[in-house]
């Protein structure tokens, strides 16, 4: 039985299904090929991933491979209600609503584990932990899971090296046609998009501080630097840095960037990279939103308990007094892409969700008896995925002749 917000919403999500299956070629010639061979038949995925358009697609695709399907959201914020409502129409187990409270948020991962899965997909790894600490009985059924986001990636490599991990998972984020498209490009464009409908601010002339340069922080600075925003860079690793300093952007600590910025965006997947001491000094009027996964990426909490008042003066955008200063938190330090806004443009989530649809197929037909650690997929799959698109838009590309093949696996020529 699901547990959504309000199935009369069920019409608009389909036509919003429908307009993300248009822009997702590549999972849906997948679909194709699902339907015919049912790869996935027999098998139970327990998802907890943001229940949007794009991951309508992606349920609808593996429930055509044969898979029995149960999703719940991996952020409050995050669910888009008609998406979830087209979805169960349809029979899928949806258990999500946009700005459920932190309990709904975890019975509803549990209503997930219920059906005691399979195969698992995460986005933040908080399905797999609970099965480590609340419900270890279902690792018997379980043959192995996929991790969606950097932040997810971060947890389960601790977790491994601590030896308590208990099942393999394969790291899709760090495939190339994920990473460097949906981080890069999608991640750019969204929180733009989520800071700009939260506040509705002019980007052009601010100083616009990213903490983070991974892809994520990468894909930011570029679009900001695109509106005409001034970008400063805050970064701990000295080569992102560095590569900061020669795409164009200022770099320096987060306590200096926090004397001049206007508008902050955390990407990082680390916590308080932002503090209420960097907060106290930030001008007058200045906005913070976080982009990264968790929603302690820059002290949400913190901000709240030490205000002197607050108020909610938008639908995604607070006020706080702080010092004297007003002080803006955006989405309530959450993913502010999916708090106020959509998303990912679907376009970009048909990499991620090939390879997740891909990475079912592999776990299903390779990961019986498989030894728990954190695995990639073979490095065709990540290259049959650019295949797919470029052939579905009709773009050609060049391919090695023998002799370029035999050069490049030989060493005796050289000058």
């Amino acid at each position: 039985m699901s547990a959504i917000k309000d199935p009369s919403l069920a019409g608009q999500g389909r036509n919003n299904l429908e307009l993300a299956e248009s822009q997702m070629p590549g999972l849906m010639k997948i679909r194709e090929r699902f339907a015919k061979e049912k790869p996935l038949e027999g098998q139970r995925i327990g998802m907890a991933l943001h229940v949007t358009k794009e991951t309508g697609v992606l349920v609808r695709t593996l429930r055509e491979g044969g898979a029995s399907v149960a999703i719940a959201s991996c952020n409050p914020l995050s669910t888009q209600d008609d998406a979830a409502a087209a979805l169960a129409e349809e029979g899928v187990e949806v258990f999500a609503k946009k700005g459920e409270n932190t309990k709904e948020y975890y019975d509803y991962i549990n209503k997930v584990l219920d059906m005691k899965p399979t195969i698992t997909i995460d986005d933040g790894m908080d399905l797999v932990t609970i099965i480590h600490t609340k419900r270890p009985d279902l690792l018997e059924h379980v043959l192995g899971g996929a991790e969606e986001t950097t932040t997810g990636i971060i947890r389960l490599k601790a977790m491994h090296e601590q030896g308590e991990l208990k099942m393999p998972i394969i790291n899709i984020n760090d495939q190339d046609t994920k990473h460097l498209l949906d981080n890069y490009y999608g991640t750019g464009q969204s929180t733009i998009d989520g800071v700009i409908r939260a506040t509705n601010i002019l980007i052009a002339g601010k100083n616009f501080v990213v903490c983070g340069y991974g892809d994520c922080g990468k894909g930011l600075s570029m679009r900001a630097k695109g509106m005409g925003a001034n970008v400063i860079v805050t970064e701990v690793s000295p080569f992102r840095a560095l590569q900061a300093h020669f795409d164009g952007f200022r770099v320096m600590p987060i306590a200096e960037a926090a004397k001049v910025g206007d508008i902050f965006v955390t990407v990082t997947g680390d916590k308080h990279v932002i503090n209420l001491g960097h907060m106290k000094s930030m001008k007058d009027g200045a906005i913070v939103a976080n982009s990264g996964h968790f929603h302690n990426e820059f002290d949400y909490e913190g901000l709240k308990k030490t205000a002197s008042s607050s108020r909610r003066i938008r639908p995604s955008m607070e006020e706080f007094v702080l010092g004297g200063k007003k002080l803006y938190a955006l989405g309530e330090g959450r993913l502010i892409n999916l708090a106020a806004a959509e998303g990912h443009p679907s376009e970009v989530m048909n990499f991620s969700f090939c390879n997740q649809a891909l990475a079912m197929e592999y776990i299903a037909k390779n990961f019986r008896g498989k030894e728990p650690g954190v695995y990639s997929l073979p490095k065709e799959i990540d290259d049959g995925v650019a295949r797919i698109y470029l052939d579905s838009v009709g773009i050609r590309f060049d391919t090695l002749t023998e002799e370029q093949k035999k050069y490049l696996s030989s060493w005796r020529e050289g000058t």
